[in-house]
């Protein structure tokens, strides 16, 4: 069973959400503020958080900061009722896994669900089904542990990030197009923006490039899409 926070302080989308969720067997918690939420990282596991955007005290954006410090792995879907382009990119930058607009069905809610429990689904599987360590440059891709190192080092990364990665790496010096890469990580249904790739790749770069303005791995072929250079 999936464990899903909640995080939304009007209480009629809140309950309504919440009510849904667990009628389609999700176990569910709930918190009204980010301080609230971030209270329930210190005693529960999560695979996806429900991020409202405008919060009183801490907003939707410290939130996810702060979420993203002590876990790379927990899905988090932004839910906005702000339009912006920068709101959008914002999230993304800050290491939500996708936004959602408001006012939202709860088919489309758990569309983006499902895809994002895909994502972190097909790690695990990944993980079980194919032990290998792929070496790429001072790059090192665990399949078992799902781990990503940098000459020796670490790098923590979304189950988002890490599916792009273990994609590219396993398929080396062939470009994706968006759109591509949307069906492959996302899910062929997924109904997102594009943009949602763009974010991620830049996001990947600050992570693992040395200059991520001329990234030497993880680079793009202007007017087609992306790949990873061995």
């Amino acid at each position: 069973m999936n464990r899903i926070l909640v995080v939304e302080d009007e209480l009629s989308i809140r309950s309504f959400v919440c009510l849904n969720l667990k009628k389609r067997g999700y176990d569910v918690r709930e918190a009204e503020t980010g301080e609230e939420a971030l209270a329930y990282f210190q005693s529960e596991a999560f695979d996806i958080v429900l991020l409202d955007l405008m919060l009183p005290g801490m907003d939707g954006f410290e939130v996810c900061q702060e979420i993203r410090k002590v876990n790379q792995t927990v899905g988090i879907i932004m839910l906005t009722a702000r339009t912006q382009e920068k709101d959008k990119v914002e999230g993304l930058v800050l290491g939500a896994d996708d936004y959602l607009f408001k006012p939202f069905s709860m088919v489309e809610l758990e569309a983006r669900m499902f895809s994002l429990l895909r994502r972190i689904n097909l790690n695990d599987q990944v993980s079980l089904e194919n032990t290998e360590q792929l070496v790429s440059g001072p790059f090192q891709l665990d399949s078992r542990n799902k781990n990503f190192v940098c000459s020796g080092k670490e790098i923590k990364l979304t189950p988002t990030e890490y599916s792009i990665l273990h994609f590219l790496m396993f398929h080396p010096n062939r470009v994706y197009t968006r759109d591509e890469l949307l069906d492959e990580v996302w899910g062929e249904n997924y109904v997102g923006d594009l943009k949602v790739v763009d974010v991620n790749i830049r996001r990947i770069r600050q992570k693992i490039e040395s200059n991520p303005s001329s990234p030497l791995y993880l680079c793009t072929e202007w007017g087609q899409g992306y790949l990873w250079k061995s």
